[in-house]
Parts: structure tokens; C-alpha cells; sequence
């Protein structure tokens, strides 16, 4: 019973990122925090120049500000940071628990982490003011990739040593 307590890592990881689903676009926008906070105006030479669409939309310092421009990316990398640590935690809960082989480890656990990104985009379709969108979820998927590399890498790393 106690080698099971390592699945309530990814449990609650996964709640957290379905709360955080949960929350209408509105009451996430840091924009305003930013605006109050610092003055990233002088970053308009270094990136005005960066503009391209991303779900229908034009990502630019025109189209959406200095500080929406910023959050958007902003908000991607937490795509990419919050799925790779929900891989990370599967990896370690299955690694745990099961007596697959370290590369079946690697792939069930980048499974059930694209698995999760799906659903959660589905979800987003229900909350107010948040749209599923594919996207995202090769966004959640690279994040899942990059933690699959880090952990073959760092267990290659340590069993070699």
C-alpha cells in the first residue's frame, strides 16, 4: 500500500493543473499585475520585430503590447514546465510501482502525460473565456518530451558514475 502513495503525486499535480483549467482567462491575465509592477517598454527594440500566428491569432508586440506579448509566452512556457513535472511524477510513481523496463517507464509515462494534456484542453472547452486548442497540446507534449530526455540523460549520467 505504501509504494502506491507515489501516485498521489501526479494526482494532485493533475488537480492542480485542472483548477488551473478551470479559471477563466480573466482571472489569470497578469497583464495588469505587470502594468502596475515594471515597465518592459524598453524590450520593444529587441522584439518588435517578432510577429506569427499562433491559434488564429497574431502574436506581435503591435497586436497584443509589450506585456501581452511577454505573457504569451509566459503563459506557453507554463504549458511546456507544468507537463514536463506531471511526466516527471508518472515516471517516478510507475518506476516505483511497476515492474516495466526503464524505457516503458519512459514511453507510459509520456503517454499518460499526452493523454492528461488532451483532456485537459477538452476541459478548457467548458470553462468560460478558454479554448481547446491543439496547439497547446503539442506545447504540453514537448514539455513531456524534454522531461523524457532530462531523465535518460540524468539516469545515463548516474549509472555510469
Amino acid at each position: 500500500m505504501r509504494k502506491y502513495a507515489y501516485w498521489l503525486l501526479p494526482m494532485v499535480w493533475m488537480g492542480v493543473i485542472y483548477y488551473a483549467s478551470a479559471t477563466p482567462y480573466k482571472d489569470q491575465d497578469v497583464k495588469p499585475l505587470m502594468e502596475r509592477t515594471m515597465d518592459l517598454s524598453f524590450l520593444t527594440p529587441f522584439i518588435d520585430w517578432i510577429s506569427f500566428t499562433y491559434h488564429r491569432s497574431e502574436v506581435s508586440v503591435a497586436a497584443l503590447g509589450v506585456n501581452g506579448f511577454i505573457e504569451f509566452f509566459m503563459r506557453k512556457g507554463a504549458h511546456l514546465g507544468v507537463f514536463f513535472i506531471l511526466m516527471c511524477l508518472f515516471f517516478v510513481a510507475l518506476r516505483r510501482t511497476s515492474h516495466l523496463s526503464f524505457r516503458a517507464v519512459l514511453v507510459v509515462s509520456f503517454f499518460l502525460t499526452t493523454a492528461y494534456a488532451g483532456l485537459d484542453e477538452f476541459h478548457q472547452s467548458f470553462t468560460s473565456n478558454r479554448t481547446p486548442y491543439i496547439g497547446d497540446v503539442v506545447m504540453d507534449m514537448t514539455g513531456a518530451f524534454i522531461a523524457g530526455l532530462c531523465l535518460l540523460f540524468f539516469i545515463r549520467k548516474r549509472n555510469k558514475i
